[in-house]
């Protein structure tokens, strides 16, 4: 690993170590993808997050039909109307699936239920589209309200609040993976530091700040 590679693993490391939340991120999105579903009187709801190096979608929450075995499954990023949404960054709702050109029923098929109906919304972080947040089969009278629409987007902005945690985890844990026993030590340090009561916390600072005199006189 050159010197560049190796700062940025350690940034990557330090930054999981400080913000590390997995767990409360897969359950806000757990509760994001339950309560759109009531919301919307849907059969089922759901965020993928859009995997960049691999060019697909994962199937990240899931709420009603396929909820039991669709986490971690993947699809081509671009096909049907999630692909859709990843590609342009605009809502949308599709009433007669049947009907449309952007369905593709062979991926429906394979999550062993065929929607008649769709709401979708991209996921966004900071201008980054992260994935996207999509209901099916809604009840009829959410399917043509703008207003309706404008709140699957609010949902979908909880979801990004979420899925940034988690690639922001996932790219701590694999730079800790890269780097070795010794980001893991780095790493433990700062989350006790991070964990200490505010009035043992400078005490705790002073010492990092002595280590790191003595680190620097030792790299001189």
């Amino acid at each position: 690993m050159d010197q560049s590679a190796d700062s940025t693993a350690m940034i990557a490391a330090v930054s999981g170590a400080l913000a590390d939340p997995g767990p409360d991120d897969r359950e806000l999105l757990a509760s994001v993808v339950r309560v759109a579903r009531s919301i919307f009187g849907a059969a089922a709801s759901s965020v993928f997050l859009f995997d960049r190096e691999r060019d697909e979608l994962v199937f990240e929450a899931v709420s009603g039909e396929g909820e039991e075995f669709l986490i971690g499954t993947r699809f081509p990023a671009h096909r049907g109307i999630a692909g859709w949404v990843v590609d342009t960054g605009e809502p949308v709702t599709v009433d007669d699936l049947a009907d449309s050109t952007l369905f593709a029923q062979d991926l429906a098929e394979r999550t062993h239920y065929v929607p008649d109906s769709i709401m979708a919304a991209p996921v966004v972080h900071r201008d980054e589209i992260l994935g996207v947040i999509q209901v099916l089969d809604p009840h009829p009278q959410c399917r043509s309200s703008i207003a309706d629409l404008d709140l699957l987007t609010a949902f979908a902005g909880q979801a990004g609040l979420a899925l940034h945690g988690l690639v922001r985890s996932r790219a701590a844990r694999r730079a800790l993976a890269l780097g070795g026993a010794e980001f893991e030590r780095l790493a433990g340090i700062i989350q006790v530091l991070a964990a200490l009561p505010e009035d043992r916390r400078a005490g705790g600072l002073r010492l990092v700040d002595s280590l790191h005199e003595v680190l620097t006189g030792m790299a001189r």
